[in-house]
């Protein structure tokens, strides 16, 4: 695997950065917006952007004073071909993966 792909998979192992994706399937969000339903610091949260941000799978710019996240909407494409690889198992379908997503941020 090449680091790239070991980022995306570290990334994805934590229940709270997949809620943070399943958030920014919607649209763009302020980091204050996505720290609001996550009993944590911004603190902590920063730290699980940063974790996305690395493994390329959301992006962060600045606006005025407000920092913003953006999902990437090809971030996933490399995990989703390593995955075809093993044959037995069918191509990833986003649609699914964002309903997965969806269960783990309502419980």
């Amino acid at each position: 695997m090449t680091p790239q792909l070991d980022a995306t998979f570290a990334a994805l192992a934590d229940p709270t950065r997949r809620a943070i994706l399943a958030m920014l399937l919607e649209d763009d969000m302020a980091v204050t917006d996505v720290a609001a339903p996550f009993d944590m610091s911004l603190a902590a949260i920063s730290k699980h952007l940063i974790v996305l941000t690395s493994a390329g799978l959301i992006s962060q710019e600045k606006r005025g004073r407000v920092k913003w996240c953006k999902l990437e909407p090809d971030a996933l494409r490399e995990a989703s071909v390593w995955m075809q690889g093993f044959g037995q198992m069918e191509s990833v379908d986003l649609d699914a993966f964002e309903r997965f997503l969806e269960t783990q941020i309502d419980g």
